[in-house]
């Protein structure tokens, strides 16, 4: 079973292409603008690969001369597309997945379950508004893309706050840590009681 995925999703506002594949060994190629705090969402798009052990190719563009708003948030859509249908019709797979991670002061926990209804609870709070360019709170919007497409159940607490970078950075590897969890293959029973997910 090849657990991979590729999104094509163009509006009027952005244009991405993204392919997937969970069973990967952390590979990324990730090509997005260069401008709007951008280079940021690239690099934790990169840890998350990296961290989830996911193959992940991102080609995308947007009206950034705006803002980075529409593009972060359409990144969030696009991955979230690619994980639901990657992961298929969930059989096999462990479901449930946590991990707490520490960066320097900051400590994160992020829990997740691929149960096929959307709910993101963040409970981070940030003390900066921006990291050079990039916008913090669009960090939210990406996870409601993310969350809402991938049909998750996803929740993000500060259990130690601080420098705001390091706070996102260890998001997206406790993301990328706990997805990797509930990802496992475990077997080829669906796992819950209803006989769907």
């Amino acid at each position: 079973m090849s657990r991979t995925a590729t999104i094509s999703r163009h509006t009027t506002e952005t244009q991405i292409e993204l392919e997937l594949q969970l069973d990967g060994n952390g590979r990324y190629d990730i090509s997005l603008p260069e401008i709007s705090g951008l280079p940021f969402l690239k690099h934790m798009l990169e840890q998350w690969a990296k961290h989830g052990k996911f193959d992940l190719t991102i080609r995308a563009n947007g009206d950034v001369e705006i803002d980075g708003h529409h593009l972060v948030e359409d990144l969030g859509i696009a991955l979230g597309l690619a994980l639901e249908k990657a992961v298929g019709d969930k059989r096999g797979i462990a479901r449930y997945g946590s991990f707490i991670l520490p960066m320097d002061e900051v400590l994160v926990l992020c829990a997740v379950d691929f149960c096929g209804r959307a709910f993101l609870k963040n409970d981070l709070e940030f003390r900066q508004e921006r990291l050079g360019e990039f916008d913090v709170f669009l960090f939210q919007e990406f996870l409601v893309g993310l969350s809402n497409n991938a049909k998750i159940n996803l929740h993000l607490k500060e259990l130690n706050g601080g420098n705001a970078h390091h706070l996102i950075e260890a998001s997206f590897k406790a993301m990328a840590r706990a997805m990797r969890a509930a990802l496992a293959l475990e077997g080829d029973e669906l796992p819950t009681t209803k006989g769907v997910l």
